[in-house]
């Protein structure tokens, strides 16, 4: 199993903390999506990253590969075993890589007060959700917390600090950064925002 992942992007970022936490062996290879590698861009001509590679299998977009690998290894699970849950854990999961994540990743590429203000006063309203469970509305680690960490591990560097958004937030976030899984799971490049905080 081999993941290509880019260096420093929130997305790639929850591939490998997915990978993490099922305990999974593979090849980490980091992209340079100016210099990709050749086997990749036969693979995927659009250089989607993440891509995770296994024999005939090639898959990309961290939901898609978080859930084949749930399904593929279920221990320990990432989404609920009944199906309701199920469909509740995916929209939280895709709330927050569009709600969230898309403006992150704006505001990465081009400074704007305005969307950081917005994206600020979202997760700030959001911070009695992290106060009710033990992880992101849900009793166990789940698919949420693997695309929310990279996020939130992130905004120091566009400008918002954790602890203006709430203690539930703050908390929840520091609490999970701290963690030896977590903390496995940075590249270098990531592992310097860490200084931003």
């Amino acid at each position: 199993m081999t993941l290509f992942s880019h260096i420093d992007c929130p997305r790639s970022h929850a591939t490998r903390i997915v990978l993490a936490v099922k305990g999974l062996p593979h090849e980490l290879v980091y992209v340079d999506p100016s210099k990709p590698p050749a086997d990749l861009v036969a693979a995927v001509p659009s250089l989607e990253l993440p891509t995770l590679m296994e024999r005939e299998v090639v898959l990309y977009e961290p939901r898609i590969i978080a859930e084949y690998l749930d399904e593929r290894f279920p221990h320990p699970p990432l989404l609920p075993s009944d199906p309701l849950g199920r469909a509740r854990a995916r929209l939280t999961s895709h709330r927050v890589d569009v709600e969230w994540g898309t403006p992150l990743a704006q505001l990465r590429r081009n400074a704007d007060d305005e969307l950081r203000e917005r994206l600020r006063a979202d997760l700030a309203e959001s911070d009695p959700l992290f106060k009710a469970a033990k992880f992101f509305m849900s009793v166990e680690f789940g698919l949420a917390d693997c695309m929310l960490l990279p996020v939130l591990w992130r905004l120091p560097s566009v400008g918002i600090a954790l602890r203006e958004l709430g203690p539930g937030i703050d908390a929840y976030a520091q609490r999970l950064f701290q963690t030896p899984l977590f903390q496995r799971t940075l590249s270098d490049s990531e592992r310097a925002l860490g200084s931003q905080r």
